[in-house]
Formats: structure tokens, C-alpha cells, sequence
């Protein structure tokens, strides 16, 4: 997924209709963002970029429960191509570790 305003505002929608209010917000965000779960909020640092801004959103749909009946067809596919995503993501990085793991052991 390419980090464009278009994909951007699917998120956005996506969130909305898992009930989630995305609002842009200065403040003292440690990792970007602050989740509010009873009020099913995210604060998003306004000073991030386009990709800053869907790196956390990424983040916090990794971390939230997702009703996938509430989607729409539309959101669900942009879920999918999210979870594509992660999952390749995921299996270059523990490639990149156990080739790490390799290099060490044969320089000991």
C-alpha cells in the first residue's frame, strides 16, 4: 500500500466505521499517538506526514479488535491488503534475523 492521501482516507473510513474517532492533535505523544478506548479514540500527532500518519494508524488497527462484519466491502478489502502487508513484513524480518543468527554463529 502506497502512502498516498487517497489510501490515507481509506483508513480513515475504515476506523470510522469500526466506531473509531481519528483526530490530528499536537502534543507530548511518546510513540505518536494515544489511544482513548472508552471513548474509541485515536490522537495522531498533526505534525507527521502522510506515511508518518498511516505508519501509526497501522500500528493502532494492530492493536484494537476488529469487527469485520461492521466493514464495509471496500474497508474489508483495504483490511485485507493491510494484513498482506504485515504478514510480508513480518516474514522479511525473521528472515533478516535468522540470516543475522547464521552470520554470527559461522564468525564463532
Amino acid at each position: 500500500m502506497k502512502y498516498t492521501k487517497n489510501n490515507l482516507k481509506k483508513l480513515e473510513t475504515l476506523f470510522g466505521e469500526l466506531d473509531y474517532t481519528i483526530r490530528y492533535e499536537k502534543g507530548n505523544f511518546q510513540s505518536g499517538y494515544c489511544i482513548v478506548e472508552d471513548r474509541n479514540m485515536a490522537v495522531v500527532n498533526k505534525f507527521f506526514d502522510t506515511e508518518g500518519r498511516m505508519n501509526v494508524l497501522f500500528e493502532i488497527l494492530s492493536n484494537i479488535e476488529v469487527h469485520e462484519e461492521k466493514l464495509t466491502e471496500a474497508s474489508a478489502k483495504v483490511l485485507k491488503d493491510i494484513s498482506k502487508l504485515a504478514a510480508k513484513n513480518e516474514d522479511e524480518a525473521n528472515e533478516t534475523e535468522t540470516n543475522e543468527t547464521e552470520t554470527n554463529e559461522d564468525e564463532n
